[in-house]
């Protein structure tokens, strides 16, 4: 008898003591508004998840949480405390993000990872006390694999495009679309296959990842391959700055350890894996891929296209107290210098 009270004694002990830390663990809120299959939420969240629990001694986790807002509205979801922390595409901003626009220039030429990082050493260089993202606290910029065009039609001349209804992203995109003289039509990427399926749209500038998260594969013909891509496109991940005042000092700053850089060449790898899955699909599908070469027609009719607009940009962002011609300047050196980060991918969670 004595044995059995002191076992069960142990037991309640042992009951009461987790009880205790797993209701000390603080779940920080994510919203994420891309399908579950996206790189984003299929390797990144998951992966910085598991950094953060080791990080904190598990005493901070994370959930992600769907269908919380349109995807241009998560910035002020987590500024208004509605969720703990996001990531959101700048080009559905107009606006509020113009020197994030710095990593979409085209011809830049770069894998997701090289850009992500190259963004995030340039921001913090020359852009960090600037307005754009007042209300959050930064934790990573993210720049996906290059911009392609999927279309139901085939693209071998930019004169092509002329007329055409193509969905194009914001930001650097809505230039490039205006030069090409297509129809643009504005939509988050999540609304892009039922557009397609109901010809609402002919095409769209996307990374070819998403032709494997977002299923293009099944409503387009053809995707045109630029070499280096037309553009990049830039998201960042932020979380509530009274989130983390709340945490423990300690803990605060392991996020942050496990954060920045680091979460950012994350971010660009995964997007990049993301890219050869979506080609191989593509291929697999029976979409016709038109590999375009650096000296084809159609790569020098981009090149001309695409000239004046990094000027054009340095321009648009005259009135801010930054130097915008030596950060892109440095930007593409680091992006083109850029070897990946092998301790980041050999921390991928499974």
């Amino acid at each position: 008898m004595k044995k059995m009270n002191v076992a069960a004694l142990a037991l309640a002990a042992a009951g009461t003591v987790f009880s205790a830390s797993a209701w000390s663990q603080t779940v920080m809120r994510f919203a994420s508004w891309m399908p579950p299959t996206h790189p984003v939420n299929e390797v990144v969240l998951p992966t910085w998840k598991k950094w953060v629990e080791e990080a904190t001694d598990n005493r901070v986790t994370l959930a992600v949480e769907y269908n919380m807002g349109h995807p241009k509205t998560m910035f002020n979801l987590v500024e208004d405390g509605v969720a703990d922390a996001s990531w959101g595409y700048h080009g559905y901003v107009p606006g509020r993000f113009r020197l994030t626009q710095i990593v979409e220039q085209p011809l830049l030429g770069v894998s997701g990872e090289a850009a992500s990082v190259a963004h995030w050493r340039v921001h913090n260089k020359y852009f960090k006390d600037t307005y754009e993202f007042e209300g959050l606290e930064l934790v990573a910029l993210v720049t996906h694999g290059p911009g392609q065009i999927h279309s139901t039609f085939p693209v071998n001349t930019l004169s092509e495009l002329e007329g055409k209804k193509i969905r194009v992203g914001g930001g650097v995109q809505s230039v490039i679309g205006e030069r090409a003289g297509l129809v643009p039509v504005s939509a988050p990427a999540p609304k892009v296959y039922e557009m397609l399926q109901q010809g609402v749209i002919d095409g769209v500038f996307l990374p070819v990842c998403d032709v494997k998260n977002l299923r293009l594969n099944e409503v387009i013909t053809d995707s045109t391959q630029l070499p280096g891509g037309m553009y990049l496109g830039s998201f960042s991940f932020f979380i509530n700055p009274d989130f983390m005042a709340d945490l423990d000092p300690k803990d605060a700053e392991a996020i942050r350890a496990v954060s920045g850089e680091r979460l950012s060449a994350l971010g660009g790898w995964a997007q990049d894996q993301s890219d050869v899955a979506g080609l191989k699909l593509a291929r697999e599908s029976g979409v016709r891929i038109n590999t375009v070469g650096v000296n084809d027609p159609l790569a020098q009719e981009y090149k001309a296209l695409a000239e004046g607009i990094d000027e054009a940009w340095i321009e648009s962002v005259s009135d801010l107290d930054v130097d915008a011609r030596e950060a892109l300047k440095e930007l593409r050196e680091i992006a083109r210098g850029y070897e990946s980060n092998q301790d980041v991918i050999a921390n991928i969670q499974e």
